[in-house]
């Protein structure tokens, strides 16, 4: 989980273990809307799952934070002939 440190410093499980886990509440997460060139439309959003405060700072003084993330992805607009068939039911509803 070192990816992502800042240069120099390297995350130990130690540094995991003793870590502090921060609560937080969601103030805007947006998407960020991309143009693809086979003209699907594609959007992205990051959204954090979890924060943890490690006991480590940056040479700058600054507290070390170790994040988990999910990516969520949408996509739009996808032109009909990049589209394949949808499958058949495999399965019969109930």
């Amino acid at each position: 989980m070192s990816k992502g440190a800042p240069p120099g410093i390297r995350i130990t499980q130690k540094d995991l273990i003793e870590g502090i886990d921060v609560d937080f509440s969601e103030e805007q997460e947006s998407w960020n809307i991309y143009k693809l060139s086979d003209g699907t439309t594609m959007k992205v959003k990051l959204v954090l799952r979890g924060v943890k405060r490690l006991k480590r700072y940056s040479p700058d003084g600054n507290p070390i934070y170790i994040i988990q993330t999910q990516n969520v992805v949408r996509t739009l607009n996808i032109p009909k002939e990049i589209k394949a068939k949808p499958k058949e039911r495999t399965v019969k509803p109930v």
